[in-house]
This record gives C-alpha cells, structure tokens and sequence, in this order.
C-alpha cells in the first residue's frame, strides 16, 4: 500500500471517529474484517452485536448439522453452562 493510501485511510478512520464522516457499507465492513468482528458487533446493534466472528462462524456451524449431532453439541453446552452458574453459586 502506497503513503498515499494509508495517510487517506487513517484520516478517513479519525473523521469515522469524530463523527465527521460515515463509513460506507464496503468500508464499514472491511474495518470490521480487519477487527474480526461482525458488522452487528462494529457498530453495537444486531442480533448478534455481541459475538465475534469466530463465535457466529461457530453457531452457524451447529446449524448445519443434522438434528441427532444439533443435539448433543446443545446437551454438552448445557451441562457446562449448568456447572458454572452452579460454581458461581457456590463461591
């Protein structure tokens, strides 16, 4: 990348920052990329503005599986889910 473009890009990222400017949707996603983070959690709104990606990437993966799998992937999560609210009890 040229000085050029990276002077271009910092200076688009503060006036994104100050509130002078509005990424575009292209721009707005390749910083999210560059984050590892989806756009819902970028700009803090969305179902899924509290995941990251690898999270959602993850839960998209449960998904596909056929429903026998879905089920105890959901099984395994519960009982660890269970273990620590009762661990935090407990404390």
């Amino acid at each position: 990348m040229s000085l050029q473009l990276k002077l271009e890009y910092v200076t688009n990222l503060s006036k994104y920052e100050r509130g002078e400017a509005v990424p575009s949707i292209e721009s707005a996603k390749k910083i999210a990329d560059a984050f590892g983070v989806s756009l819902d959690c970028l700009v803090g709104e969305g179902v899924n503005s509290k995941f990251d990606k690898k999270t959602v990437t993850r839960l998209l993966d449960i998904e596909k599986l056929d429903p026998t799998d879905k089920e105890h992937v959901f099984a395994m999560l519960d009982a660890f889910l269970a273990k620590n609210k009762l661990q935090a009890i407990l404390k």
